[in-house]
């Protein structure tokens, strides 16, 4: 066995242990270690259409999913199986021997990519440390943003994103909208607002309103005046891992308690405000000065000690 044998053989070995040890870490992170399905992606999200744009320098590590061998690999396109082996140690030897292989197929779709051919090839190219793959390119194209860092569970969220936007058409009626949510669910709430919006202006106009028209009439003056007040005063520092669009949903149920409390809508600076103070995470300072407060209670002789200090 030559020294290239041996070569190929001990990275395919350690390639196979961090394969193993990348997984138990995730699992113990609670995180998923599978690479996307390429179908999968493409049957949830609404694709608009596909052009081939050639030969391209793409980054590996926006490489996040496979058309056909995603079982194979994991998320960091470590092998997975033993039944690789010889593909895989072939394509390195090809690195060691400075053969040249033929650039990659890959589907780019938003931001990251899915390998139609080469999947042994990208692995391979990960584990000796390049950065990048030169690659033949077909791009597919959606309404939604997508990260590298992408999960199953956020393609959940992101099929949820995009029929709401062929539901709505928002991304053609504003197209600097950007609305995510952390949890599942929140566009159909976001849909339900606008159904209700929709007939608040026709009772108000006398008249059927046009879908497009409520959207965007929705959007001016519901959604973005909230979103406006927690960007200005930093809302989002409160609910670390949130999003705009979750504070949005959180404190327009809030400012409808409010409003039945009280009898009168809040407006959306003072629910946002009230939402915040009530359930936000409080700041260092804050935390110690209600400590303080609690124990000046429970213990008056402390206020004497504290005052007799001051004299």
């Amino acid at each position: 066995m030559g020294w290239v044998d041996v070569k190929t053989n001990d990275d395919f070995v350690r390639a196979r242990r961090q394969a193993l040890v990348a997984g138990l870490f995730d699992l113990l992170n609670r995180r998923s270690n599978d690479l996307l399905s390429f179908e999968e992606v493409r049957s949830r999200l609404n694709i608009r259409g596909q052009r081939y744009i050639g030969h391209q320098i793409v980054p590996v590590d926006r490489i996040i999913g496979s058309e056909g061998r995603y079982s194979d690999f994991d998320r960091r396109f470590l092998p997975r199986k033993d039944s690789v082996k010889n593909r895989w140690r072939s394509v390195d030897k090809a690195h060691y021997e400075d053969v040249i292989l033929p650039p990659v197929e890959l589907y780019k779709i938003d931001d990251v990519y899915f390998v139609k051919d080469g999947n042994h090839r990208v692995s391979v190219a990960r584990q000796q440390g390049q950065l990048e793959l030169d690659a033949y390119v077909t791009e597919l194209f959606v309404d939604v943003p997508l990260s590298a860092d992408m999960s199953a569970h956020d393609l959940m969220l992101k099929e949820e994103y995009s029929d709401f936007l062929e539901w709505t058409n928002l991304h053609r009626l504003r197209p600097e909208q950007r609305i995510e949510f952390t949890e599942l669910g929140g566009y159909l709430d976001l849909v339900r607002h606008i159904n209700a919006h929709r007939y608040y202006m026709g009772l108000e106009r006398k008249q059927e309103i046009d879908r497009d028209e409520a959207v965007a009439h929705w959007y001016d003056t519901v959604y973005m005046p909230i979103i406006k007040v927690i960007r200005e005063q930093n809302v989002l520092e409160h609910f670390p891992g949130r999003t705009e669009a979750d504070l949005y949903r959180w404190i327009m149920d809030h400012r409808w308690y409010l409003r039945e409390s009280t009898g009168e809508d809040p407006g959306p600076y003072t629910a946002t405000m009230d939402y915040t103070s009530t359930f936000g995470r409080k700041g260092l300072a804050e935390i110690v000065g209600n400590v303080f407060e609690q124990v000046r209670s429970l213990f008056p002789w402390f206020n004497d000690e504290q005052s007799d200090k001051k004299t």
